[in-house]
């Protein structure tokens, strides 16, 4: 048997895999608690879609991007992403003979500066008729009118600034809740959960850093004790790690990425500050654990993501044809991808005709159900909290 036999077999099993799966459960209840007052995270639907499709598209010369980070910093996310989307495009590829669709990659490396000029060379490749990312909030902010002005539909499977959708742009689409739920949902995980009283809230210089801080100090009010500010970059946080020793919070909440949030949770911990350490999606990643030593076993957790090891059969297929474990958003980006092959698949040529089909689109996912309102923001969205345990980062329960 030849190499690329091989190669078709085992991403065609993979595929039968998930399918089987996603039959097998029913109705996304049943699942093992992940720990101390956590709730089951939920399975994949029986009528969860599937990128294999019924086998039988025809399609020729059409392809989809993801466009977002790479390498540089806070890559994983953006790697955790793109390995979705992969991932079912293989799965897809393999299933269906006659529609080869490719996926394109390019790097903005997260950065709102560099972002326009990567997003204006996608969109002159007329192939491209859809976009998975971007991943960010302010590259998004950046290069999201570009995509309005070309028509090319782009869903973002991690992007959760809430003003983003506000600018009056038709193409962009957000697969997560954004902020204006997590924020709330974090406080209530450490007023509630955590039974903190005194909360400290220290934000960084990214437009999500600080939309975020801004949702969490609005939904706190006079529990927000104490604030302060961090830079993207930042090493050194003697200055505000002494801040937070004198102020002995129950809790801090970190609005920012795991790159800074890693080094700021080791100082706490150098210094003796016993507070929890509460950070949001940007920083959940095993990145962080690495980087912040034994000032992660204190560190909690929320995301507007499902907890991604849950769906067994996709972890499978996930380990077997990306060569890596599902990270965060690794899910959501196979659901993205899969949507956009959904409609090359029902016929769909062009950009405009794949626009129409997302903003029409109304359908379950493996992550949860898709179903866009007018300005792109999702009807169900879920936020979950997770905590450090061992070692690993798992399931705390869903908070919204």
């Amino acid at each position: 048997m030849s190499a690329t036999r091989i190669s078709r077999v085992l991403v065609l099993a993979a595929a039968a895999s998930l399918v089987l799966g996603a039959c097998a459960a029913r109705g996304g209840d049943a699942s093992s608690a992940g720990g101390n007052g956590s709730a089951a995270a939920p399975t994949a639907a029986a009528n969860a879609a599937n990128p294999a499709g019924d086998g039988k598209a025809v399609c020729s010369g059409v392809s989809i991007a993801y466009i977002g980070t790479i390498n540089g910093n806070s890559a994983a996310f953006g790697q955790n992403t793109l390995r979705g989307a992969d991932l079912a495009v293989k799965q897809h590829n393999t299933a269906n003979p006659n529609c080869q669709v490719t996926l394109k990659r390019f790097d903005s490396e997260g950065k709102p500066d560099k972002a326009p000029g990567v997003v204006t060379q996608a969109i002159a490749e007329a192939d491209i008729i859809g976009v998975v990312g971007l991943p960010f909030s302010g590259e998004s902010k950046a290069a999201g009118n570009l995509f309005n002005q070309a028509g090319l539909v782009s869903v973002t499977p991690v992007a959760t600034n809430p003003g983003l959708t506000q600018n009056g742009w038709k193409t962009f689409f957000r697969a997560v809740g954004n902020d204006s739920v997590q924020g709330p949902a974090a406080v209530k995980l450490m007023t509630e959960k955590l039974g903190a009283q005194k909360i400290c809230v220290v934000e960084d210089d990214s437009e999500y850093g600080i939309g975020l801080a801004n949702q969490v100090t609005q939904a706190l009010g006079a529990k927000a004790s104490c604030t302060d500010k961090v830079k993207t970059g930042q090493t050194d946080f003697s200055a505000v790690v002494n801040k937070m020793s004198s102020e002995s919070p129950d809790a801090i909440f970190y609005s920012g990425y795991y790159p800074e949030a890693a080094p700021f949770a080791q100082q706490l911990n150098d210094k003796g500050v016993t507070a929890k350490f509460v950070g949001p999606d940007g920083v959940k990643d095993t990145e962080f654990l690495k980087g912040a030593g034994a000032g992660a076993n204190n560190a909690y957790f929320t995301c507007p993501c499902v907890p991604e090891d849950n769906f067994n059969d996709f972890t499978a297929a996930f380990k077997q044809l990306e060569g890596a474990d599902p990270g965060t958003y690794s899910p959501e980006g196979y659901d993205v991808a899969t949507i956009l092959l959904k409609g090359i698949d029902s016929g769909i040529k062009d950009r405009a005709g794949l626009l129409n089909f997302v903003k029409n689109y109304d359908g379950q996912g493996l992550t949860k159900h898709f179903k866009w309102d007018d300005k792109g923001e999702l009807s169900e969205t879920p936020v979950w909290s997770y905590r450090v345990d061992n070692g690993k980062i798992v399931n705390y329960g869903q908070v919204s």
